[in-house]
Parts: C-alpha cells; sequence; structure tokens
C-alpha cells in the first residue's frame, strides 16, 4: 500500500513543517516505511489534487500521512466524493486510510477519535494516529461515514443541485451563521476572537424553517435520546407506517454531526455518538426550539435576548462533558436539572433530514458543512443523508 505524506505549513499556528520534520518523518523512517512522495501544501484545493493524480495513476489502497485540520480533510475528501474519477481510477472504487495528525485550530474528528486527557504528552498525543498505522495490520483503519447534503433548487429552476460533503458537521441555523459571519471578519480580524464576535451577532436571531427527520436504515425509526436511560429510544413520532418526524420551526439551534462527539476537544455537543455508537451510517441531531420555552409566549426582543441567555447555557454545557442534554425547563422558563420538564435540547439519530427555510429569512438559508459556506436556492431546500462505505475495500478510513 503506498504512504503519501501531506501537510499543510499554514494551518494553525503553522508549526506543521517542524513537526513533521522533528517527529513523523523519522518514526516513518524508523518503521522502514518509505513515502511514495512528501507535500507541503501551497494552496487551497492542493492537497486534494495530490490525493487525486495519487490514486489516477495507481487505484491500489492508499495511506496518506495527513497534517492538517478538519479543513484539509475535508477538501480532499469532498473532491474524491464529488468529482467524477479520471485514468485507471475510473474502473476501481477506491480505499484511501488517513494517518492523522493534528496540526489545525479545531481538530475535531482527531479530538473525537482519541478524547484528550491532561495527562497527555502534547508530542505523543499527536502521533496517535501514526503510531496505530505503524502497528497496522493489528490496528486496523476504522471507516468514515459521511453526511451528504444536497442543496436542492426549487421546481423548475434551472441550476443543478449542489451536494456538499461533510466527515463531521452539517448545520444550519446558529452555528452556520458563526462561520459565516467570522470568514466575512477574517481579514479584519484573523484570530480566533472573531467567532466571538460572530456569535454575538447571531446569538439572538430565531431561524424560520421546517425540519423532517429521516429514519435510520438500521432500525427503520428515527430515535431520540432519553437522558434518564441514557439511551436512545424509537421518537414517538417515528411510526412503521410514518417513520419521518416534522420539525416545525422556529430554530434557534440545528446541528448534526458524523463519526464525531465534539466539535473541539472539550464541546461534547453530541456526546452519544461515542457512547452509544450508531450502527451504521447515522447523523447525530442536536436541535434548540425557542417555542418549547414557557416563558416564550410572544416574540419581540426582549423575548429573544432572554433566550439568548438560555442558548448561551446550553452550549456553556457542552463544555461539561455534555451536561447541556440534561437541562430541563421549569414552568417559569427557568432552566434545571431537576423535575420531567421539557428538555432544552432534542437530542435525536437518524438517517438524514431535509430543511426548508422561509423565503424572506437569508440566514436560514445558510448550510455549514465541515467548515465550508453554502446557500439554499431561494424556494430549495438541503436535504442530508448519512452515507457509509459499501464495503471493507472502499471509502475512507482513519488509523485509531
Amino acid at each position: 500500500m503506498p504512504t503519501l505524506v501531506i501537510y499543510n505549513p499554514a494551518c494553525g499556528d503553522r508549526t506543521a513543517a517542524q513537526f513533521f520534520s522533528a517527529h513523523v518523518l523519522p518514526l516513518l523512517h524508523s518503521a522502514a516505511i518509505a513515502p511514495a512522495a512528501v507535500h507541503a501544501t501551497t494552496h487551497p484545493g492542493h492537497a486534494a489534487a495530490l490525493v487525486a493524480a495519487q490514486l489516477d495513476a495507481d487505484p491500489a489502497p492508499l495511506t496518506v500521512v495527513l497534517g492538517s485540520g478538519d479543513g484539509t480533510l475535508h477538501e480532499i475528501i469532498e473532491a474524491l466524493t464529488n468529482t467524477p474519477p479520471a485514468a485507471v481510477r475510473a474502473a476501481a472504487a477506491f480505499q484511501l486510510a488517513f494517518a492523522l495528525v493534528p496540526c489545525g485550530t479545531a481538530n475535531a474528528l482527531y479530538a473525537a477519535l482519541f478524547p484528550p486527557a491532561p495527562a497527555d504528552d502534547p508530542t505523543e498525543y499527536r502521533l496517535r494516529s501514526l503510531r496505530a498505522l505503524l502497528a497496522a495490520p493489528a490496528a486496523p483503519a476504522r471507516p468514515l461515514a459521511l453526511a451528504l447534503t444536497t442543496l436542492v433548487p426549487p421546481p423548475r429552476a434551472a441550476a443543478p443541485a449542489h451536494t456538499a460533503v461533510s466527515a463531521v458537521v452539517a448545520s444550519t441555523a446558529l452555528h452556520a451563521s458563526i462561520l459565516a459571519d467570522s470568514e466575512a471578519l477574517r481579514a479584519a480580524d484573523p484570530s480566533l476572537a472573531r467567532f466571538h464576535t460572530a456569535a454575538a451577532q447571531n446569538i439572538t436571531r430565531w431561524y424560520a424553517a421546517a425540519a423532517t427527520l429521516l429514519p435510520l436504515r438500521a432500525s427503520g425509526a428515527v430515535e431520540r435520546w432519553d437522558p434518564a436511560a441514557r439511551a436512545f429510544a424509537p421518537h414517538p413520532h417515528s411510526t412503521p407506517t410514518a417513520p419521518t418526524v416534522d420539525v416545525p420551526g422556529p430554530f434557534a439551534y440545528f446541528l448534526s454531526v458524523v463519526n464525531v462527539d465534539r466539535l473541539e476537544p472539550a464541546f461534547r455537543i453530541a456526546p452519544a455518538a461515542r457512547a452509544e455508537p450508531p450502527r451504521g451510517a447515522a447523523l447525530d441531531v442536536v436541535i434548540v426550539r425557542p417555542r418549547r420555552d414557557p416563558a416564550v409566549e410572544l416574540d419581540s426582543d426582549e423575548t429573544r435576548a432572554a433566550f439568548a441567555e438560555k442558548l448561551k447555557a446550553v452550549l456553556g454545557a457542552a463544555y461539561q462533558d455534555g451536561a447541556h442534554l440534561l437541562l430541563r425547563y421549569a414552568e417559569d422558563g427557568s432552566l434545571t436539572t431537576e423535575g420531567d420538564g421539557p428538555l432544552v435540547v432534542e437530542y435525536v439519530r437518524c438517517g438524514g433530514w431535509e430543511w426548508e427555510p422561509d423565503a424572506i429569512d437569508d440566514k436560514a438559508h445558510l448550510v455549514c458543512a465541515d467548515g465550508d459556506i453554502h446557500e439554499i436556492p431561494k424556494g430549495g431546500k438541503a436535504t442530508c443523508n448519512a452515507v457509509a462505505p459499501k464495503d471493507e475495500n472502499s471509502g475512507f478510513a482513519v488509523y485509531v
């Protein structure tokens, strides 16, 4: 199996080149692994082009030692998923296994596969996926599921549908708005503070849309998390004859993940994705809807400001080992972990979802796919489905 080494010298704190020279390449040499090539990326799309060229020249199963954040990984996966294969690759399904070396800012997939602990040696922690590669076949690569989000134009539209690919997150509402606005702020503020600025700009916003949850292929139903039982159970509105679940808006938060339980090392937004992993391809979806709050009677600036404080509490609790799933509304709308009031967070597991934004709500048309922002055409919708490799000899995987 050929091995390609690629690192992005511009990602994260810009130390990838130094780390690969000091640690990654010597480890490969000591294991008698001679890479087919070692590349430092120089521009967006470079990593994807390098991998595609290797697979076009030789469709044999390929290992990529990748030093980057989630963005470069996303770039490779989306390009190979959406671009028609050329040359010899057109005749065979490809198998691509990554040994990840986290060099980015959040490194969500790596943190989910290797949850960090305070006692971890920083250097050794970053080499865990690479060491799993060196231990192969004792440590086979773990297949990755994907979330395919298709932006569907309205009927009779001239533009074709477009599909975005995620290996980590597909979201709308607040998360997508923060990512979109933070990118607009990048030129003026390249620091992480721009995300806090973008969050402040959007935290009081409600998103006018209607969502539909699609059943899991494994169970034929949409499942809902029961925090008391600490398990998923069939959603009461998902039946054998009508397995889809309609979820009316407005929404404050709508985010789905695949392969991960967290978006940052400590931000466990979907904790059951690791604690109770799904059978087959699935999306864990986290939803917050303002009208479930007993204190919300009228839509006003004051109401939205008050609800924003509760949403901040929800997101803050996600940093406490996923404690946001325990939050309930008291009769007066205050947040509590006691009693049997409505859960603040609706946490579901499903095979996919549809999101149809109100035509007059521009922000509700935004979709985030692993950090890339896409816009649903006016009058259209987004449809997201979880998919898994068809067999062990195809698709994407990570050494764990």
